[in-house]
């Protein structure tokens, strides 16, 4: 055994174990932690199997931007979790069930990804380009439609997120910015003319 391998057991070890604190930690700030430990390990993993720029992409994005943004909505609302809890165990046959259904059917899928066999070899130009560039040639040539249909679907969660928050609801307060624009200064303030009112001198005693 190498130290590349160890390190990549190592790793693999704390990803798997930080993936499992992330759904058993009773508080919501502490499975944020755990997945941003199991964020850092899968990075740790892809750095040693030469994917500099998916490890670095998944720090900056999903450490640095996704989880900071988890980690103040979960300590700002300040969420009950109590009542997520609640028959927590009635359901979990059914729930192992169908996450262990999912894992047989992504190793259906993925299992010939795995064969090295069939792995075309990279040329000697292609491994001067690096990989970031040869990610790059790959989109934009053999995978440019499939990259294009998935910005038009972020592109429509996009807006449907956003008529999503600017429907009107009963409960919900809205402001109308035509009007604070067209406000004047004696819409807002009244000034009252009153009379001054003078307290009686104390009696000298």
């Amino acid at each position: 055994m190498n130290t590349t391998t160890l390190l990549f057991d190592v790793f693999a070890a704390v990803l798997l174990g930080a993936a499992f604190g992330v759904i058993t930690a009773r508080s919501t700030v502490h499975a944020a932690l755990y997945l941003v430990l199991a964020f850092f390990s899968a990075a740790c993993v892809w750095m040693l199997l030469k994917a500099e720029f998916l490890a670095i992409a998944l720090v900056l994005v999903y450490v640095g931007a996704v989880m900071v943004l988890f980690l103040f909505v979960v300590m700002m609302l300040d969420i009950n979790t109590d009542s997520m809890r609640f028959n927590f165990w009635r359901h979990f046959p059914l729930a192992g069930l169908v996450g262990a259904l999912i894992a047989l059917e992504m190793t259906l899928v993925l299992r010939g990804g795995f064969d090295l066999s069939l792995a075309k070899p990279f040329s000697a130009a292609e491994l001067k380009l690096g990989n970031t560039k040869q990610l790059g040639v790959e989109l934009y040539t053999n995978y440019l439609y499939p990259l294009q249909l998935a910005a038009v679907l972020l592109l429509v969660a996009i807006i449907a997120a956003i008529a999503l928050t600017l429907r009107e609801r009963k409960d919900s307060r809205h402001v109308d910015a035509s009007q604070q624009v067209r406000a004047k200064k004696a819409d807002r303030v009244r000034l009252v003319k009153m009379a001054p009112v003078v307290d009686d001198a104390p009696e000298k005693t």
